[in-house]
């Protein structure tokens, strides 16, 4: 038997990923279109209805409040990702909640003197105002160092070794929003993984299965397969399933127990300022500054990771810090309208496009026409949002390894063969997912973080950091890839494939991907 030959067993590097059926800037047709817009709507409900179901009840609101805080993330979301799409990286991102700001807002829940407030509804009024008063003054961070292009400096660096890390653990990272969320309801969350993973490769399986040439299942895999499992879970729940289970089972498994649909207005129109005059506090603002920094580099890790799924060149330094300047305004928006949370890229609906094999950015802003549509006609989309969280935690399972995945394919411009890149790359994933999971241990057997002083701005800070597993990745990686060696490696850390993608006009193809609509390159010409 003839030896392989080298091109037989190995694969050459690709600045675009293949296999994707419309890029960033092709577009299906309208009724497609609008179809894979509704299904990242459907997706991005999960976070948008998660993060005001915890927090909302320990501020003392009621189901009432719960609701309008989900209308008013929706609506801001919407707007955040037009903003992004538009004037931003231009990527297709949806621009939602973040989990991040979790630490420094559930401090501020607990501050005090918003605990000696007797009356619940006027203790979430206050709560709500100081959270927003604290994501106004952190929003700076990100507006300066965006517009600045002071994060485009920092890029500088960024290698594709350092950046693998980072990637891959903006989808590791979130494990636990996966299958140990499947389990709290397994009969509706194993069923809907298994579907899902059917569906959305069911081409790899059936290769002639098309109708009209469309790849009906693999493209709508999320709708399809969130339809049948909820009208599964309807059943289930009409029919006394779970009348006697314990009252966790009943919250996560029955269609009827999250109270959006009764307590949802007809129509209702969010606007800045609607819960009153925000309140600022320096302790709170220094602690929401962590969850600002945390927001920026989880974001840089989904960016250039929907720029791979968008099959798009990684974006330049300044059109990533353009991207970052955009974001700080929409945790502004965050801010002025009281959404509860600050705005980060949403991981799972980067993990979408994959799925679907399709990055076109005209689907995720007519998702974000949607989220406007809805969150304005409350009863229709407290309908959608009912849909129970283990549905979501089933697909997240797919979408974040698939992310995951994206950043670990950074690793085709690197030597492999080193052991400096292999000290790098292996020290960074483990830390980062081990150091924050030691703080996430601590702090439920002890009730607060590691970091526990008199200075509560300094707890929040020091834990929100930690808490985030890109961001300990981003500090191992490139600390240790800027230190050890780096000047005899620049061939093994992938720096000759990254620089031409640095600045704008480095590579021809920047300029289809990345630049601003309306001839705005005039006033805002390109570095």
């Amino acid at each position: 038997m003839a030896a392989p030959k080298p091109e037989e067993i190995s694969h050459p590097p690709m600045d675009q990923l293949q296999g994707l059926e419309y890029c960033i800037d092709s577009n299906p047709s309208w009724g497609e279109t609008i179809a894979l817009g509704f299904q990242h709507y459907i997706l991005a409900l999960g976070t948008a209805v998660m993060i005001p179901s915890f927090l909302v009840p320990l501020m003392g609101g009621s189901d009432g409040d719960k609701v309008r805080v989900v209308q008013t993330l929706l609506f801001v979301e919407g707007i955040n990702t037009l903003l992004q799409t538009l004037f931003g990286t231009r990527l297709p991102t949806v621009i939602g909640g973040s989990y991040a700001f979790m630490v420094p807002i559930i401090s501020i829940i607990h501050d005090s003197s918003l605990q000696r407030i007797e009356d619940p509804h006027l203790r979430f009024l206050n709560t709500m105002r100081a959270v927003q008063g604290a994501l106004i003054v952190a929003s700076s961070i990100q507006i300066i160092l965006g517009y600045s292009q002071m994060w485009a400096i920092c890029s500088r660096f960024f290698s594709p070794l350092g950046m693998v890390p980072v990637i891959a653990l903006v989808g590791f990272g979130l494990f636990d929003r996966g299958f140990p969320v499947v389990g709290h309801c397994v009969e509706i969350g194993i069923p809907m993984l298994i579907l899902f993973v059917a569906f959305s490769q069911c081409m790899q399986y059936l290769k002639n299965f098309q109708i009209r040439q469309l790849p009906i299942l693999e493209r709508f895999a999320l709708l399809i397969s969130t339809t049948v499992i909820w009208a599964y879970a309807h059943l289930l729940t009409a029919s006394g399933a779970y009348k006697h289970r314990p009252d966790l089972t009943q919250v996560n498994c029955r269609t009827d127990r999250a109270n959006l649909i009764s307590s949802a207005p007809w129509i209702k129109i969010p606007y800045p300022l609607q819960w009153g005059a925000p309140t600022f506090d320096a302790g709170h603002a220094f602690g929401m500054m962590a969850a600002v920094l945390v927001s920026l580099i989880e974001s840089t890790g989904a960016y250039k990771a929907a720029s791979r799924l968008a099959s798009a060149t990684p974006p330049p330094a300044h059109v990533l810090s353009r991207g970052i300047g955009w974001q700080g305004i929409g945790i502004l928006l965050n801010g002025l309208f009281g959404t509860l949370t600050g705005s980060t890229v949403s991981v799972e609906n980067v993990g979408l496009l994959g799925s679907t094999r399709v990055g076109s950015r005209r689907v995720i802003q007519i998702s974000a026409g949607f989220m406007i549509f809805f969150s304005m006609l409350g009863k229709f989309g407290a309908l959608f949002a009912s849909i129970p969280f283990p549905i979501f935690a089933a697909v997240y399972c797919v979408l974040f390894g698939l992310v995951s995945s994206v950043g670990l394919s950074f690793l085709q411009f690197t030597n492999m063969n080193s052991m400096r890149n292999l000290f790098i790359a292996g020290v960074a994933l483990f830390l980062g997912l081990s150091i924050p999971e030691y703080f996430r241990e601590y702090t439920a057997k002890a009730l607060h973080g590691p970091a526990h002083t008199r200075a509560g701005w300094f707890n929040d800070f020091l834990n929100t950091i930690f808490f985030s597993s890109p961001t300990v990745a981003l500090l191992v990686a490139v600390f240790l890839d800027n230190t050890l060696d780096y000047k005899d490696s620049a061939k093994d850390r992938g720096m000759p494939w990254w620089a031409k993608f640095r600045t704008f006009k480095g590579d021809s193809r920047n300029e289809e991907f990345y630049t601003l609509p309306f001839n705005l390159n005039r006033f805002f010409p390109p570095s």
